[in-house]
Formats: C-alpha cells, structure tokens, sequence
C-alpha cells in the first residue's frame, strides 16, 4: 500500500492505517504464541494471553467500543495477580516413586505424585518394592498411606515431610527400620505406637531407641491442620 501511495496509483493515509495495524500484530503474536503453547512447541501462555487481549482492547478502542490507548496498557497490572494465580495453581511438580520389580519389558516401574499445596486427593505408597526416597508432599486435602514394610529402603537417613490441611496420615512401619517423628496438629489425634495424644492445638515428638546409631532409618515431618496421624509397627 506504502509503495502504490508512493506511485500515485492509490491514496493511502499511513498514519490512520497504522493505528489499526499495530495492534493487529500484537494479536497475531499473541495467537501465535498461545498456538505454539497448547501444540507444545515452546509459546507462552502468559504472553500470548497478554499481547492477544492488549491488542483486542486496542482494537475494540480503534472501532469506538471501548476507550483504550497504548499507554492503558498500565490499567492491564491486575491480570499479573491473576497470571500468578494460575501458576500456583497449575504448579505441581511430581514426586516420583521407583519400583525395584520390572515390567515385561525389562524397565523399573515408577509412579508419580502431585505435590501442590492447592491439589486435592489420596496419596498411597504401598506397592510391592517402592523404593523410599526423600518425600515432600504438601497438599490442601487428601488421605496419606505408606506401607514400609512393602519398600526398599537404603540405608541412609531418608526425610519424608507432608503438609495437609485437612487428611489422614496412616504409616505402617516394619520393626527393623528405625525412625522419628515430629508432628503438630491443629485438631485430631496423633498415635505414634503405644503414645497418643488428641484435641486441640497438639504436637508428638518420638525416636526409637536406636535411631542414632541405625544407617537405615527414616525421618518423618508431618504437618495437619485438622485430621489424623498414625504410625504402626507391623
């Protein structure tokens, strides 16, 4: 259009074309980004939502539906807490377990669990040969099972912390393999062997009498608002 506005063949105003081509480039970029997003081709869905409804504002400015101009851009600082909203939400990094019995195809089975303080739902670790790594499991609410007995555990000190708002925790511990325990809870019971403690406002410090001298051993930091925590011998 410039290059014929400049031969004479048409006539073109530059300066009102552009007030509508830029901010159909952010839109384009904008698309294009969250294209790349969702068909896993790198993107971002934080920018690409961002410049698609920067630009959309500005276009719905230029048909005068709405008033808008570039530097309205500063009006736009509440959708960065709604952006940080969605990225605690949607972070979840997993805690994966290994198994030491194969498939039929000869790999180590291995299982994974979400670990978001905003997720919801049951966690179980009882599975023949599940292999005790270091644990953090923050979750809202959910049930926690862990069955050592069924577990290969090394021979090291190996840290399992959970924090819950609301859930019950249920340990079953083999006689062989020593541990402690630190645990706090708003309201609910703690039953740590042959020690309980209930009500409100309580916390449960235990160690088996070999814990410092034992190599394989495992320390438990359970955190609850409201719920129940047990920890058996098998």
């Amino acid at each position: 259009m410039l290059v014929l506005t400049n031969l004479g063949v048409v006539s073109f105003d530059f300066s009102i074309a552009w007030q509508f081509i830029y901010p159909i480039f952010f839109v384009i970029i904008g698309m294009r980004w969250l294209f790349d997003y969702f068909r896993k081709r790198g993107g971002s869905w934080v920018f690409g939502s961002f410049f698609l409804i920067f630009g959309s504002l500005l276009l719905l400015d230029r048909f005068e539906i709405i008033y808008f101009t570039f530097w309205s851009v500063f009006k736009l600082w509440p959708l960065l807490i709604v952006y940080f909203g969605f990225m605690l939400i949607r972070a979840k990094p997993n805690i994966v377990i290994e198994y030491n019995n194969k498939d039929s195809s000869g790999s180590k089975k291995t299982k994974s669990y979400s670990n978001s303080f905003f997720s919801v739902g049951d966690h179980e670790f009882n599975e023949p040969n599940w292999k005790v790594t270091p644990i953090n499991l923050r979750t809202m609410a959910g049930d926690f099972y862990f069955d050592f007995s069924k577990a290969f555990i090394p021979e090291k000190e190996i840290p399992v912390t959970i924090n819950c708002l609301a859930g019950d925790v249920n340990i079953l511990m083999p006689s062989n393999v020593e541990f402690r325990v630190e645990a706090t809870l708003n309201a609910g019971e703690i039953v740590v062997l042959d020690q309980t403690t209930d009500g409100i406002n309580r916390s449960l410090s235990f160690e088996t009498e070999g814990y410092e001298d034992a190599e394989r051993k495992i320390d438990f930091q359970i955190h609850l608002r409201a719920g129940a925590i047990r920890i058996d011998h098998v």
